[in-house]
């Protein structure tokens, strides 16, 4: 995929620009996963690297490189998909496209070295403008904030006009629609006001209402799109699922938000609204594969006539998509509905759940489909018709869904064990927190995480080495 750019076949120039989007997206996410290894041995042992590149540092750019490459990966997709859906290979201002992404491109870079090298700063305007925001998951300076507001504009206006110009198909009139809302959600985190609750209400509808609205109906619209990539299911199948993710995520991922309003301030009926609403959101992603697998199944999944070759155009994509169905639902869905319910987040707010929640979340919900429109931009980069699932492929997919399900298992074991004796038995206060951190079960479970995302890591590798060389093998086979 590194080398795509140089011995593609790709006519389209939007598709040109995703696979872009997509190197530096790969790049971002090996960075996460090493800052991940680096803020989970600093559990283990506190003295590491302390005072060169603390623990909050480390944590900082490992959340952060998290948000970014899938914002990457995202716009890579859209731009991958666009020609598709609307019939036009050159996107209206495509020039402008690509003037966002070295902006975009270069601006990240000089945030993540201030990160590293500077980290801190003092309690001035000056380090928000320049440093550091401040706020957890939005640690941005200032100026980098607007100038992601700027990008995420032109990248709109691109598809907008584009969508405009060509077909509208039902998969890109959702996709325009909230790529309206996902880009205006981020302005909320951008005002500033000294009323912390206000502030943390208004910082939660950026840090969450993306996840639990904005961001479930893309990876849908994604899916779909996928889905008819990938094995030719039926159009109105995978559209009218679509549409039903719309009208429950978008009023699910409001009204699911309100699992975080107790602890601003606003009444407990908030809680059991929360709780529910949560669980429900990917309830229509998976309706919508085993809809679609199931007719599927019935009318097309058989070898084709002609030669007896497998009807699934792209396996590793196809694995990935089906990762993701069932990822988002055990991670968001029932890791979520369980650390929320009202009874339990009252002891379980903050500990290492949370941390058990968000992994497996963010890989099953996310990353699983971001991987998978990968391989479909390598497929159409080689102008491959069919692509196979390589050794390498086979073990990226295992080692890495194994070490994000090794290391969801380790932070629960650690969450329960803080609940079990800081929450409930020493209560919660700050001796108890320390007493709990050094008990055997936590300690444990900690060594395990930092193990499994070893495990994550080698999956990584793989992966990269699978992306960089499926390409030139189907290629040069079908040829």
């Amino acid at each position: 995929m590194l080398s795509s750019i140089k011995s593609n076949v790709l006519t389209s120039p939007s598709k040109q620009l995703a696979m872009m989007y997509f190197r530096v997206a790969i790049v971002l996410f090996g960075a996460q996963l090493l800052m991940g290894l680096i803020a989970g041995l600093q559990f283990l042992y506190p003295g590491f690297l302390f005072n060169l590149f603390d623990f909050s540092v480390a944590r900082m750019v490992h959340i952060n490189a998290l948000v970014v490459w899938m914002l990457y990966a995202m716009i890579g997709s859209v731009y991958l998909m666009l020609p598709d859906e609307t019939g036009i290979q050159n996107p209206v201002a495509i020039g402008l496209g690509k003037l966002a992404f070295w902006v975009l491109t270069a601006a990240i870079a000089v945030v993540v070295l201030v990160y590293i090298f500077i980290q801190v700063g003092p309690g001035k305007a000056s380090t928000i403008w320049l440093i550091n925001e401040g706020r957890e998951y939005l640690e941005a300076p200032r100026w980098a904030d607007i100038g992601i507001v700027v990008v995420v504009l032109i990248f709109y206006a691109n598809v907008f006009f584009t969508y405009m110009k060509g077909k509208k198909t039902g998969i890109m009139t959702v996709m325009v629609a909230d790529l309206m809302a996902l880009a205006g959600l981020y302005l909320a985190g951008m005002f500033f006001t000294d009323n912390i609750s206000m502030d943390q209400y208004w910082w939660w509808w950026v840090i969450h209402l993306w996840v639990e609205a904005t961001w479930e109906v893309f990876v849908g619209a994604l899916a779909a799109y996928g889905l008819i990539r990938v094995i030719n299911a039926k159009r109105e199948i995978v559209e009218m699922w679509l549409w039903i993710e719309v009208l429950m995520l978008f009023g699910s991922g409001i009204l699911g938000l309100g699992h975080h309003y107790f602890w601003i301030g606003t009444p407990e009926y908030w809680w059991e609204i929360g709780a529910l609403f949560s669980a429900l959101e990917p309830v229509p992603l998976v309706a919508m594969f085993v809809h679609v697998l199931y007719d599927w199944g019935k009318e097309q999944g058989h070898a084709d006539a002609t030669g007896g070759k497998s009807a699934i155009k792209n396996g590793p994509a196809m694995a990935w998509i089906s990762i993701n169905a069932f990822g988002n639902f055990l991670g968001a869905g029932i890791w979520g509905f369980f650390h929320t319910l009202p009874q339990v987040n009252i002891y379980t707010h903050g500990s290492q759940f949370t941390a058990a929640h968000g992994h497996l979340a963010f890989f099953g919900a996310y990353a699983t489909i971001l991987i998978g429109m990968m391989y479909l931009g390598i497929q159409d980069s080689y102008g491959i018709k069919r692509v196979k699932a390589t050794f390498k492929s086979k073990m990226a997919m295992f080692l890495i869904t194994f070490g994000v399900l090794g290391m969801t298992v380790a932070l629960t074991i650690a969450g329960y064990e803080q609940v079990l004796v800081e929450r409930a038995e020493l209560g919660g206060g700050w001796q108890a927190f320390f007493t709990a951190q050094n008990l055997p079960w936590y300690v444990q479970a900690q060594i395990w995480r930092e193990i499994m995302g070893l495990v994550t890591f080698v999956g990584f590798v793989y992966l990269v080495w699978d992306l960089v060389t499926i390409g030139k093998k189907e290629a040069a086979q079908e040829a």
